[in-house]
């Protein structure tokens, strides 16, 4: 097991790997967690446990010449654990605030997250604002058992909004309360990455890795590794497991080596 570790990493160097620390914030319920175990796995769990404390998931993203592997916190989005974000986004090199398109409200939260990963954070960090469940207000598909599986599937408090049935007879674009224009404005003004996701069908997911790969400084991370200042997401920027955090990296890291970027 050491010789194949050993082998892995010296594999690694030779492929330029950087580690990149990430975050998942936003509010509870928007489906934080499924738009990293979509990314991840390439999965979508109908019905999702919410985080406690934070999950740690890791995967690799390939870029022209470089590896980049991200070291991912999907932290928990009640308000009982905001106090323990800190320990998550410190050191972090890039963030992803998630927010519901069919709740206005946690629009209202994300920019909370972004106004103090910006007070913060690393004064470095790439942040993307992500408006997710996007499958929620398109026009849904024309095949005769699409109405069944989405109506259990919105069931799931992970990607569907609360009081919210299928069979209300509303237009899927009613149930809209984030238009894009608006959130694409916010995003431009606050200097953000913005994209609009599905955790459910996939759409835009590799999308938001892919692009904050492109933005992330690899040849900054490197020197500062180089100089002795630690690797920026590794011992030194994990907090402790214990207070909640699930390794995820066994299960979910291994099937796929590249994020297809």
């Amino acid at each position: 097991m050491g010789d194949s570790n050993k082998s892995a990493a010296s594999g690694s160097s030779a492929d330029k790997s950087v580690q990149v620390k990430l975050v998942l914030l936003g509010e509870a319920a928007v489906g934080k967690s499924s738009v990293v175990l979509r990314f991840v796995s390439n999965e979508f769990q109908a019905n999702k446990e919410p985080t406690i404390g934070a999950a740690f998931l890791t995967q690799k993203c390939r870029l022209e010449d470089r590896v980049l592997r991200y070291e991912i916190w999907d932290t928990a989005g009640q308000e009982r654990f905001h106090s323990l974000a800190p320990m998550y986004y410190r050191n972090a090199q890039a963030a992803v605030v998630v927010y519901d398109v069919t709740k206005a409200s946690s629009l209202e939260k994300a920019k909370s997250w972004v106004k103090e990963l910006q007070r913060q954070a690393n004064p470095n960090i790439v942040i993307a604002l992500a408006g997710n469940k996007i499958d929620l207000v398109q026009p849904p598909p024309s095949s005769p058992g699409a109405v069944s599986s989405e109506s259990e599937d919105e069931a799931d408090d992970a990607t569907a909004t609360p009081g919210e049935t299928s069979g209300s007879g509303e237009e899927p674009e009613s149930l809209r309360q984030v238009p894009s224009e608006e959130a694409q404005a916010y995003a431009t003004e606050a200097g953000l990455l913005f994209f609009e996701t599905s955790a459910k069908t996939g759409e835009g997911i590799v999308d938001i890795f892919t692009e904050i790969a492109k933005k992330i400084p690899i040849e900054h991370i490197l020197a500062s590794t180089r100089g002795g200042n630690g690797r920026p997401s590794s011992t030194s920027g994990r907090p402790g497991t214990s207070e909640g955090g699930v390794n995820l990296e066994e299960n979910a890291a291994k099937p796929k080596d590249a994020c297809n970027c």
